[in-house]
C-alpha cells in the first residue's frame, strides 16, 4: 500500500533536514580535523588537542549516524513525482492541421 500524501511529505521533509544537518556534520568534521592538525603541530599531547580530537570523532559519529539514516529512509526516485500515463487511444487528432 502506497504512503498517503501527507507521509510522503513527511518522509521527503525528513530527508531533506538529513541531508541538511549531514552536511552541517560533515563541515564541522573538516573544521575540527583542521584545528587538531594544527594543535598536533603546536603542541603534540596538550589538552586542546585531544578535545579537538574528541569533537573530531563525535561529528564523525554523528555524520556516520545520519547517514545510516538517510540509507534506511531510501525514497525512490519516483516517489516524489507525479505518475505519468500515456494518452489513451480514444483521443483523436481532430481540429489541428496536417503537417504541410
Amino acid at each position: 500500500m502506497a504512503p498517503k500524501k501527507s507521509e510522503r511529505t513527511q518522509l521527503t521533509r525528513a530527508v531533506r533536514q538529513l541531508r541538511r544537518i549531514r552536511s552541517f556534520y560533515a563541515a564541522a568534521m573538516v573544521l575540527w580535523a583542521g584545528s587538531a592538525a594544527l594543535t598536533g603541530w603546536q603542541a603534540a599531547g596538550s589538552r586542546q588537542l585531544w578535545v579537538c580530537v574528541l569533537l573530531l570523532a563525535v561529528f564523525a559519529a554523528l555524520y556516520v549516524t545520519a547517514t545510516v539514516a538517510l540509507r534506511r529512509l531510501a525514497v525512490p526516485a519516483t516517489a516524489g513525482r507525479a505518475q505519468r500515463h500515456a494518452t489513451p487511444p480514444t483521443v483523436s487528432n481532430a481540429g489541428r492541421h496536417a503537417p504541410a
